[in-house]
């Protein structure tokens, strides 16, 4: 197969490049992530090595002089893994592996599919994470195909007269993804039932980074008690909590898959089935680590990630989580200037938490509105049609019918104003 890129333990050197207006600070930010990501999946980085490119190499990404100098650091360092901060096309994958047999070269993106394959729990996350994982290698299937049917749990049949082993591994690849495809589309459905038993609850996301705290606050604001490590993507599955405000107005909380810059895009397009309870929130806590220098590239991030979801449109607020951990005034100011609406809270020492309790229900509150309603007994269809996608606060029967109060959506309240001609 392809080296199986299990890397605990493994001696890495991460090569970065600079390109365009890039400067070599960012640069360095980039590398300081991609070193926390690596030691994630459990590797040691013992160097670093940056260059600053005009056009891309199609042969090796950097230059071929370069390329080898970079093997040839790796095998006097005694390190067995070279670590790309950029993804490789499948011919520079195959390259690299030509000009070196010992050392294993990998990219950003095969790096996070190993993250996620190790951190994968419930059989959703694991099926969207495999989905990913051969997306990812089926165009870089070359000479790699030892093992194939061991890694893809039991699965193969005899190649077939004058079949080639690769042809057989592609196919065999093809078919798989094939049924991980149905299986999430089976996920998919029961997703779009439980949806539509919640139509008529106010539903909250959590989206930002990996490691901003998410999983924190869901266990603060819900009571739930979420899996908490302080390393990258420590939960894969999205969790949903009810919570219940002091005035008796309630919603849905869900804490999602972290975000994190070049996230691959097939791990966005596997994960689409986790992240329909963003698309379908009716509001975005977008959380930020307000002690973090690179804070402004988080923000952007997240935001290229709600734009390829589609999501992007959605009412949001910032929470600006671990402001215990900001000391100085002048940083203070800057996170005030900068998210003037934020709100600013520390989910672990539990600081400023009513402060966001009220913020959402103020949301709620210009979200949502109530309606009272009269039918008569022999408008029992009219009045079943009109409790769609709303919330009956109260029912009351008299002698000539039923009086609903109704809560939804104030889009919702005003197309029934418009069907009864109410003002």
């Amino acid at each position: 197969m392809e080296r199986d890129i299990d890397i605990r333990n493994e001696k890495a050197i991460l090569v970065g490049v600079v390109t365009g207006g890039m400067t070599p600070e960012t640069m360095q930010e980039h590398l300081d992530e991609l070193t926390l990501l690596a030691n994630t999946a459990g590797a040691e980085v013992i160097g670093q090595v940056t260059q600053r490119l005009a056009k891309i190499n199609p042969a090796f990404y950097v230059g071929k002089g370069k390329a080898s100098q970079i093997v040839g650091q790796a095998e006097e360092l005694r390190a067995n893994l070279i670590i790309f901060d950029e993804d490789l096309s499948p011919a520079q994958t195959k390259n690299y592996q030509n000009l070196t047999e010992n050392i294993k070269v990998i990219d950003r993106s095969a790096l996070i599919l190993d993250i996620f394959r190790k951190h994968a729990k419930s059989k959703e996350a694991k099926t969207q994470v495999e989905l990913a994982h051969l997306q990812y290698i089926l165009p870089r299937l070359t000479r790699m195909w030892t093992h194939l049917e061991r890694q893809m749990g039991g699965i193969g049949t005899r190649a077939g007269a004058g079949e080639t082993q690769i042809e057989v591994d592609r196919r065999l690849i093809r078919n798989r993804i094939s049924g991980l495809k149905k299986d999430l589309s089976r996920i998919e459905k029961e997703r779009v039932t439980q949806s539509k038993r919640r139509k008529n609850e106010f539903k909250v996301a959590l989206v930002g980074y990996t490691n901003a705290g998410k999983s924190t606050i869901m266990n603060t604001v819900s009571g739930a008690n979420v899996y908490i490590e302080d390393q990258l993507f420590a939960t894969l599955d999205t969790t949903t909590r009810a919570v219940k405000l002091k005035n008796g107005l309630g919603f849905l909380l869900s804490d999602t898959v972290g975000f994190i810059r070049k996230l691959p895009h097939h791990l966005v397009a596997s994960f689409r089935s986790t992240l329909r309870e963003v698309v379908e929130s009716n509001l975005i806590l977008i959380v930020l680590d307000a002690s973090s220098e690179q804070i402004t590239d988080h923000y952007k991030t997240i935001q290229s990630v709600l734009k390829e979801l589609k999501a992007h449109k959605l009412r949001s607020l910032v929470v600006l989580n671990k402001i215990d951990l900001v000391n100085e005034n002048n940083r203070l100011k800057y996170l005030k200037r900068v998210y003037p609406d934020g709100v600013m809270i520390s989910a672990k020492n539990h600081l400023r938490i009513d402060h966001l309790l009220e913020t959402i229900e103020t949301i709620m509150k210009e979200a949502y509105s109530t309606i009272e309603m009269h039918f008569t007994y022999e408008q029992g269809q009219v009045m079943a049609q009109t409790e769609q996608g709303m919330e009956v606060l109260e029912r009351h029967y008299g002698e000539d019918g039923v009086t609903l109060t109704l809560r939804g959506s104030i889009d919702r309240i005003e197309k029934i104003k418009s069907i009864f001609g109410v003002d």
